[in-house]
């Protein structure tokens, strides 16, 4: 609701800050999650303040960043499971053959 004498302050599109993504990919690969939260954290003040471009530019790079975080984090963990599994196998079959 306007107050009086002040014109309706018009609003713009909805843009998503990406927060709960940065949040998970901080689990996943934390140095590259750090930025992406930065990002994330802008968004809505710039929103506050009008500057649509400036918060569209932060949810960007804080999506970019997150996805990094997420595909490097989730590689990394799938290597070492893989590693695990293959030194637990191979013991597994040294110790049979014995």
């Amino acid at each position: 609701m306007a107050q009086p004498g002040y014109p309706p302050q018009p609003q713009g599109p909805a843009i998503d800050n990406n927060m709960t993504m940065s949040i998970v990919a901080i689990f996943l690969f934390w140095p590259l999650a750090i930025p992406a939260l930065i990002n994330a954290s802008k968004v809505n003040t710039l929103l506050q303040q009008g500057d649509y471009a400036g918060a569209q530019a932060a949810a960007t790079e804080s999506k970019k960043w997150s996805k990094w975080a997420l595909i490097i984090g989730i590689a990394w963990y799938a290597i070492w499971i893989i590693i695990c599994c293959g030194l637990g196998g191979l013991s597994a079959l040294l110790s049979s053959n014995s």
